[in-house]
């Protein structure tokens, strides 16, 4: 079967199972092929180290959506999960979206299906939805503004405070909104496996042994991780704390890939990655993982599989990111 024959069958399978020759400088053909396309690599923080290195821009949600909004390329390869890759597909619905692997999903998105949403809020008339941006396309029709951990509490209190508030899906970063910003909102029940994970026995360990280590933490962890941490914020606001901060040794309670940023910054400090309760040293996200250099190769060269979502979604989907983007740009985010 040649090539234009197997890449339906490709997409279908959601990822580019094809030989490469091992030989080429993937780097090199990776540049070459973002000049020839007019093309732009988005990386997420938890991205493999290799992919970082390639990406033109590198970010937390709001960073990606942001630079997704402004990009001029023709063409967008999203090295992150699916949900990202169709928030910028919503901003950007005339300019093809490819994600190197159609199985990255989250664990997160995948805990709060739109139709079971929409029947929940059935019981939540009058109220505004905000949702946190790691969720659906097709949610993301459902919700009044969407928010990241970067904007969340800029969100929240952007809505008068006698408004009621339903948010989703994340459960642990509503749970810390309402502590943060003194609102009682109506919390879905969903989490991120990753950040769920975390072991605070281990943690505890890991603080005793390393006592001048500080302990900083993404809001999406639980609750018993959050009372622990010396410092939480967003992927970014944790990244930026460990650049300013004099202290040299931080437990780095998110996901692990975010470390090989905070080692190019600071390379004299030490980053401990928090450990989960599983035998694993470190907390990674096997769908963030399932993105390789190799794909980002193989979706750039044969821009697939792409990301395609109805005419509805796009329109419907794209008020409340505007909304977010509009509240992050006066809040100077």
């Amino acid at each position: 079967m040649d090539i234009l024959s197997a890449l339906p069958n490709l997409q279908k399978k959601g990822f580019l199972d094809l030989a490469i020759d091992p030989t080429i400088d993937l780097f090199e053909e990776i540049n070459k092929l973002k000049k020839e396309k007019n093309a732009v690599i988005l990386a997420h923080y938890y991205q493999e180290p290799d992919i970082q290195d390639i990406a033109d821009y590198i970010g937390d949600s709001l960073g990606l959506s942001q630079e997704a909004a402004r990009t001029k390329a023709d063409l967008i390869v999203f090295a992150g999960v699916h949900f990202m890759a169709e928030t910028a597909k919503i901003l950007c619905p005339d300019k093809k979206v490819v994600l190197p692997d159609l199985k990255a999903g989250c664990s997160l998105a995948d805990s709060a299906p739109a139709p079971l949403f929409k029947k929940f809020m059935e019981k939540y008339p009058g109220h505004t939805v905000v949702s946190y941006i790691n969720c659906t396309a097709e949610l993301k029709t459902l919700t009044d503004i969407c928010c990241t951990s970067s904007n969340a509490v800029q969100v929240i209190e952007s809505i008068p405070k006698d408004q009621p508030i339903v948010f989703a899906p994340d459960k642990n970063l509503g749970a810390y909104l309402n502590k943060k910003t003194g609102r009682n909102m109506v919390l879905w029940n969903g989490a991120c496996m990753v950040h769920e994970i975390f072991s605070a026995e281990k943690i505890d360990k890991l603080m005793a042994q390393y006592p001048e280590a500080e302990l900083i933490a993404h809001p999406e962890c639980e609750e018993v991780i959050l009372r622990k941490a010396h410092y939480i914020a967003s992927t970014t606001g944790l990244l930026n704390y460990t650049i300013k901060s004099k202290k040299t040794s931080f437990i780095v309670a998110t996901e692990s890939g975010i470390i090989h940023q905070m080692e190019k910054y600071s390379p004299d400090k030490i980053f401990i990655p928090a450990p989960p309760e599983n035998s694993c040293a470190c907390n990674e996200c096997p769908h963030m993982r399932l993105n390789t250099l190799e794909k980002v190769y193989l979706a750039l060269k044969y821009e697939l599989p792409e990301i395609t979502l109805s005419d509805y979604v796009l329109e419907k989907g794209r008020s409340c990111i505007d909304r977010m983007l509009t509240i992050s740009a006066n809040a100077g985010l």
